[in-house]
């Protein structure tokens, strides 16, 4: 994703948020999307200033389908407008007036471009709903619920044992917000409550007991196509081994990844979408430059090849012959260092005839 630049003609240390925001909006959203469209007004008071999803993902502390997720929902809220490219990339963002706001009001704009592009060509129809390859497998908004319709799953006895078992998996009571979640999960994603109840434990098994990780891992399946608790299993396993496959092209051997070395794998395998050779080479490449298994040296490199759009391994290679053309570049361009006299030759030596000396010495 590219550079997007954020104008706007006010510039102040105060963020304002409309109370109209507050009262009609914030309410029914979630919270993640709420900190996204904040964020956004937050960065048009200190325009011009330029900045990546990716960039935002990180600053947020989620990942930028999340980012995208929030766009799309406030796009269809009609409160930010996403613009396009001919190539249907996103190149813009505008925070549009509130209701309550006239007409006339100026419109912020977000223009996003590479950093190392020219400018391309505008268009003149604004585009709010996202391109297919906006997001891989479209899945439903969690607000889409209406009261009634909670009122009326909670009378469902599936879902009343689900929730009660819920609460032994998490070892509390449920929030609303929590409760809301998991009938979001069932009655939009689609996933059955046996589904629900194995995803609730696998995250569980792993440590994991919050709603936002757990909501996480729901989208990703349903993005996925996993309907079923053997599919679930099945997916789990797939990453399990590629988890180990990681760990023995680090040298490391007989033992389990911990919690923050699945964070890695996992958004190696998942978030960048990385192929097991593609890993590999990035770790053999750890071991080469340090001499040991470090997955912040590994994380570094696979990083940069994101950054460079690699996809398989060539890509590698033309970017290790592109490496080596440029160091090549730079020792042809390095002036060669001629020998300067210094104060002990700067001089004109004398000859000597060390045998004329020799009968000199030998006839006294």
């Amino acid at each position: 994703m590219g550079m997007i630049t954020l104008n706007s003609s006010s510039n102040t240390e105060v963020t304002v948020l409309s109370n109209y925001f507050i009262d009609q909006y914030m309410p029914e959203a979630n919270g993640e999307f709420v900190k996204v469209y904040i964020y956004l007004v937050r960065m048009l008071s200190n325009a011009p200033v330029s900045f990546s999803l990716e960039k935002m993902a990180d600053r947020l502390l989620c990942t930028e389908r999340d980012i995208i997720r929030a766009l799309k929902y406030w796009s269809k809220q009609e409160l930010i407008s996403l613009d396009y490219d001919n190539s249907r990339n996103l190149c813009g963002i505008s925070i549009l007036p509130l209701q309550t706001v006239p007409s006339d009001s100026p419109v912020h704009s977000v223009s996003c471009q590479a950093a190392d592009q020219e400018p391309g060509p505008k268009t003149d129809q604004k585009v709010n709903t996202a391109p297919e390859s906006f997001y891989k497998t479209p899945v439903p908004e969690t607000e889409a619920m209406t009261p009634d319709r909670i009122k009326e799953l909670k009378q469902n006895e599936e879902i009343v044992q689900l929730l009660y078992i819920a609460e032994q998996y998490l070892g509390k009571t449920l929030t609303a917000t929590e409760m809301q979640k998991l009938l979001f999960f069932y009655d939009k994603l689609k996933l059955s409550a046996d589904l629900i109840e194995y995803l609730i434990e696998y995250c569980v098994s792993r440590n994991h007991k919050s709603i936002r990780y757990i909501e996480t891992v729901a989208l990703a399946w349903a993005e996925a196509g996993i309907t079923t608790v053997q599919m679930a299993k099945d997916a789990n396993s797939r990453f399990g081994k590629d988890y180990f496959t990681i760990l023995k092209a680090l040298g490391i051997n007989n033992r389990n990844p911990v919690d923050s070395e699945v964070v890695l794998m996992d958004k190696w395998l998942k978030d960048y979408g990385f192929s097991l050779d593609i890993i590999q080479e990035a770790c053999s490449r750890t071991i080469m430059q340090t001499g040991q298994a470090s997955f912040q040296y590994t994380d570094k490199i696979l990083t940069g090849w994101k950054k460079k759009n690699v996809r398989s391994s060539d890509d590698i290679k033309v970017l290790d012959a592109q490496h080596r053309k440029r160091k090549l570049t730079r020792e042809t361009a390095r002036p060669a260092q001629s020998s300067a006299p210094n104060r002990f030759n700067n001089f004109q030596q004398r000859e000597y005839n060390f045998d004329e000396y020799e009968k000199r010495l030998l006839n006294q």
